[in-house]
């Protein structure tokens, strides 16, 4: 107690006396301590009969006691922990004297806990040690410290992401730049990036939008769970929102599982043989590019070249052929009869191609005019054409039965009666040579009857080199109607009147041949009695 009574008794003589203060104190304080100027504020800083006490010094500057008794900082560093405080920052020296001193080119700054790296070992102190970044009031109202920095960037550097990111800067970015963000890995967020999403730029996704002259790209909040959220649907939903089931990654044109694909969901449904065309024999681009697909001649080639155009409009395929193949037509009876060549007997069951595919191709235009645009004329050159005019033979046949032949004959020199009016054309006018090859003949045919028949009677009649049949026969019947004895040398008369002929004349053989003999040389009785 009575140490403290003369302490205080000295020190009140102290400040009263000015000038015994200067003598005791050794010199001005710092501008930034020249508030504790005077005898009376001493023991702020020093403990009497002791030096300055580094629990003084952190006693008044708290924001550093913080730092040091959580180990943090240069002053918890092995250069600078133990030290004296007075021992790097002195005073007394005067106003003007700068407390803290160091040779900034030299110092450590690895060992404040934020070594300099990249961009920053470039910068000047006072490019970041400055009020704009510090963000403790207290230490941010100083007019010049070191402290009061974090080592986190956001304080230093403006949020690009605008608090839309809460992962530390450095997860992503390098000291070295901002951009790119090198540490950056898309496969740990929850949409990673595969296929053609590596190589597509970030913008793509990640727009960046200017407001108030602030430039903001958006990371987080982005939708994936659908296509649609990035890609613009060229199906406008009508194949649903799972772009997957038929497109990958890789890329969009690329179609996966083509053939679970259900065309029928499109405009244009396959149907029979379009199940199994390969997609590129249509879709000869992208697949999704759109197609004309109304007409068949969108995709198939105009296999008729435009023998169908009228008026310069080609009918469809489908008017006459189905997705079934293009063999067989539907192309009906009715419809060929409302053209120029009407169907009708045997052509009825005549097959399409038996007429309209003579050559390589199809031909429908300029047929049909005449028969002998489907079959051969055989008569020509063996008949006068004025009984085929213009190729057509229907002056003789029909379309039921090409052997059934209905002609006049009377229309030739030869008018069929009798028998002959029931033979058929071949018997008389289609005749075999000695070889056995059949020869026609219908112009300058005779018309005696050895020209067809075997003269029975060994030219026995024969006048001229011709035989005339008709002289005893008649084309109705054959057998003798005409014959008059009594015009021959021997008339008959009295008993030989009813003997019968082959009484007389006797069948005999000559060289081989056998036939009745009626020129009788000899007519006395006793020649046959």
């Amino acid at each position: 107690m009575r140490k403290i009574v003369v302490i205080t008794f000295i020190l009140r003589i102290t400040l009263s006396c000015i000038p015994a203060f200067a003598q005791i104190s050794p010199g001005k304080l710092a501008a930034v301590h020249s508030h504790l100027e005077g005898i009376s504020n001493c023991t702020h800083c020093h403990t009497l009969g002791d030096k300055v006490t580094n629990d003084k010094c952190l006693a008044c500057h708290t924001e550093l006691k913080a730092r040091v008794d959580i180990g943090k900082g240069y002053h918890s560093s092995a250069e600078a922990k133990g030290k004296s405080c007075t021992s790097c920052h002195s005073d007394h020296h005067g106003l003007a004297f700068q407390i803290i001193r160091f040779d900034k080119e030299k110092f450590n700054h690895n060992l404040t806990g934020f070594p300099l790296s990249g961009a920053h070992a470039k910068k000047q102190c006072k490019d970041c040690h400055k009020p704009d970044f510090i963000t403790n009031g207290k230490i941010k109202s100083k007019k010049f410290t070191y402290l009061g920095l974090t080592t986190s960037c956001l304080p230093c550097h403006a949020d690009y992401h605008q608090k839309t990111i809460t992962r530390p800067c450095l997860d992503c970015h390098l000291s070295d730049a901002f951009k790119p963000a090198s540490k950056f890995n898309h496969a740990s967020t929850k949409f990673p990036l595969a296929g053609m999403h590596q190589t597509a730029p970030c913008v793509k996704c990640h727009p960046v939008t200017i407001t108030n002259t602030v430039k903001f790209q958006k990371f987080a909040g982005i939708q994936f769970t659908q296509c649609s959220n990035c890609h613009t649907d060229p199906h406008h939903g009508q194949f649903g929102l799972n772009c997957s089931s038929c497109h990958s990654d890789l890329s969009f044109h690329n179609i996966k599982g083509i053939g679970n694909f259900d065309h029928s969901k499109t405009k244009y449904p396959l149907e029979n043989k379009h199940q199994a065309v390969p997609c590129k024999s249509c879709h000869k681009g992208n697949v999704t590019d759109p197609l004309k697909h109304e007409r068949c001649l969108d995709c198939h080639k105009d296999y008729h070249d435009g023998q169908f155009t009228k008026q310069g409009v080609t009918p469809d395929c489908s008017a006459c052929h189905s997705t079934k193949g293009f063999p067989g037509a539907s192309f009906t009876i009715e419809q060929h009869n409302a053209a120029v060549f009407k169907l009708q007997g045997a052509h009825l069951a005549t097959p399409c191609f038996a007429c309209h595919k003579k050559q390589e191709k199809w031909s429908f235009r300029q047929i049909g005019k005449t028969c002998a645009d489907c079959h051969k004329n055989i008569h020509e050159g063996f008949m006068d054409a004025r009984f085929y005019p213009e190729n057509n033979c229907t002056l003789c046949h029909n379309t039921s039965q090409w052997k059934e032949v209905h002609f006049d004959h009377s229309q030739t020199k030869f008018e069929l009666t009798g028998p002959h009016a029931t033979l058929g054309c071949r018997a008389c006018h289609f005749k075999k040579d000695e070889a056995g090859v059949v020869h026609q003949q219908f112009p300058g045919m005779q018309a005696s009857c050895s020209n067809c028949h075997k003269d029975n009677h060994n030219r026995q009649f024969e006048a001229n080199g011709v035989t005339d049949c008709l002289r005893c026969h008649n084309a109705s019947l054959w057998k003798i109607s005409n014959f008059d004895h009594n015009k021959t040398a021997f008339k008959l008369d009295g008993k030989h009147q009813n003997v019968p002929c082959q009484k007389c004349h006797k069948q005999i053989t000559e060289q081989n041949i056998t036939y009745v003999l009626y020129k009788i040389k000899e007519t006395r009785c006793e020649s046959c009695h």
